[in-house]
């Protein structure tokens, strides 16, 4: 039995946990983008440094490189003029700055591979973002579609689920509007025929008290009233 508990418990906080990454999955989504963005970032300036430095060495490789061509032409100058001493110590420099001209040579080598690897990983890595975005559009496009679910609007026939209801309602409220018709017809026609007004009528008609409605033979001893008399 404990173990059953305690299966079971894993299990809720395990649901528990899957339905929070599910709730979250976008925000954290955004995060990360947001972090991937920062991270590119970082690469293009550890790009933009490194092509700077190749620019640097490149410059230093330029300078060396012309300086080794102006001390061997003094250097070949000095022989021609049976100063080997001085041509000596040029040759020391020249061997000085061939050193300082490979070295350059081997930094712009190295630059220009590490150049390459930056400039292939921040490419790779804009276009992920910009695929990554594409889905993130969609995805959130699909959530709101889920949400108006959730709640019971069906996007395609927003109001389908309510109609028969309101359909259902205007039934019953035209059966009470045609009973509550009838029942006052009903009572009109019995107050008709057993109110103060029909008893007094009947009264009359016995010759107690004058009529109350006018009838046909009323009109007609009015009209013969109203003749002349025959001489």
């Amino acid at each position: 039995m404990f173990k059953t508990v305690v299966t079971l418990f894993r299990g809720s906080v395990a649901a528990a946990s899957e339905e929070l990454e599910d709730r979250t999955a976008l925000l954290i989504l955004d995060q990360q983008m947001r972090d991937a963005a920062a991270a590119v970032e970082r690469g293009k300036r550890t790009l933009a440094l490194a092509i700077a430095q190749d620019q640097q060495e490149a410059r230093k490789l330029e300078a060396t490189v012309a300086r080794i061509a102006d001390l061997e032409m003094r250097a070949v100058a000095a022989l021609d003029g049976d100063r080997e001493d001085l041509a000596n110590d040029a040759a020391e420099a020249i061997a000085g700055l061939e050193a300082d001209r490979d070295a350059a040579l081997t930094a712009r080598a190295l630059f220009a591979t590490e150049i390459a690897r930056l400039k292939r990983h921040v490419a790779s890595a804009q276009a992920r973002i910009t695929e990554l975005d594409r889905g993130r559009r969609v995805a959130r496009a699909s959530e709101a579609v889920r949400s108006l679910r959730r709640s019971g609007i069906e996007a395609a026939r927003p109001y389908e689920s309510t109609l028969p209801e309101a359909e259902s309602t205007l039934r019953r409220l035209r059966e009470r509007q045609m009973e509550a018709q009838a029942a006052d017809d009903a009572l009109v026609e019995l107050d008709a025929a057993t109110g103060p007004l029909a008893t007094a009528e009947k009264l009359a008609e016995q010759g107690f008290g004058p009529r109350l409605k006018t009838t046909a033979d009323d009109v007609l001893a009015r009209l013969k009233s109203k003749r002349t008399p025959t001489v």
